[in-house]
């Protein structure tokens, strides 16, 4: 089949995996209530990335641990009370970032249509702008209409979100608790083709993997030198790594070509290749229109999982704090 095609193909499944979910959520949910809503949230979105190009894989990261517990209800940004420890207080989620642009959008929206667009629905449109930016359109289109939750528990995130130290199986099978299949799981993996983690993420891989003093075998020999070169033993947890060397803040499908040269970094990452099937969907995502296409698909389902809607939930004054 010709590449083209098969891009038209995969375009295709996307719209109809939309009809499909929308009794739910909806194409231009806000546009009786709030119509400039997703012109305001890109406006700011791409002035804030275009400062700080780091943003797009601190909102996807953001996104993802939303969406992984609980579902896409916003509840990873609200803050603990001394009552309760929230998620964001959760050993996984203290690194993540761009809770300030979540806050700069909300106020303003607040202002120009008070009450009516969710915490939820802003982090799905903000992290579909912010991987946007690079390309100067909207990548995929997002049916809005969620709700924001009300809960928010530290001891459910570190139990539902997947580790960087994870194998497949427990990969699959925390993905399709979620409704994502395996395809989903290869694809939305590439979301680390932009980001960075820290040295202390990938020291037993260099340095202990067995308990023996060893490197991991299936990390490419020549990556693994490099790699002790910037992280070298005792490990500075402050030092950082790209997890797509030398393309951290491109995103593309580069990921894939790495991780088939043994060069995942994560042990999560490398868990893609140990299933045959896992392994020929990486092999395949290598195609950057390939990739962008699936990864639109797939951010869109992600985008789905459990969500609250209209009887569900609130809408959030405040992001960071339940409606009093």
């Amino acid at each position: 089949m010709k590449q083209s095609n098969l891009v038209f193909l995969l375009l295709v499944t996307v719209v109809a995996f939309g009809i499909c979910n929308a009794d739910k959520l909806k194409m231009n949910y806000y546009h009786k209530s709030c119509p400039s809503v997703e012109r305001i949230v890109r406006e700011i979105t791409w002035s804030r990335v275009a400062a700080d190009p780091s943003l797009p894989a601190k909102l996807l990261r953001l996104h993802y641990h939303d969406c992984f517990v609980r579902g896409c209800d916003a509840s990873v940004l609200l803050d603990s009370t001394p009552k309760n420890s929230a998620e964001k207080a959760a050993l996984p989620n203290r690194s993540l970032g761009g809770y300030e642009v979540i806050d700069d959008i909300k106020k303003k929206l607040e202002q120009v249509c008070p009450h009516k667009v969710s915490c939820a629905d802003i982090l799905a449109l903000v992290t579909r702008d912010a991987v946007s930016y690079q390309f100067g359109r909207s990548m995929w289109k997002i049916p809005t209409g969620r709700k924001d939750g009300r809960v928010s528990k530290a001891s459910e995130a570190l139990a539902s979100l997947p580790s960087p130290f994870a194998n497949f199986t427990t990969l699959l099978r925390q993905f399709q608790d979620n409704d994502l299949d395996i395809v989903d799981l290869v694809t939305l993996s590439g979301a680390h083709t932009i980001g960075i983690t820290h040295c202390t993420l990938v020291a037993k891989r260099l340095y202990n993997f067995t308990g023996k003093g060893d490197a991991d075998p299936s990390l490419n020999p020549n990556y693994a030198t490099t790699l002790r070169t910037m992280c070298p033993n005792p490990i500075n947890p402050k030092t950082v790594l790209e997890l797509d060397p030398k393309s951290s803040l491109s995103f593309d499908s580069h990921y894939y070509e790495a991780l088939n040269q043994n060069k995942g970094l994560l042990r999560s990452d490398a868990a893609l290749l140990t299933n045959s099937h896992s392994a020929q969907i990486v092999r395949k995502l290598q195609n950057p229109h390939v990739f962008l296409a699936y990864f639109s698909r797939s951010m869109k389902k992600m985008g789905d999982i459990r969500v609250l809607a209209d009887g569900e939930g609130e809408i959030r004054k405040n992001c960071r704090a339940v409606n009093a």
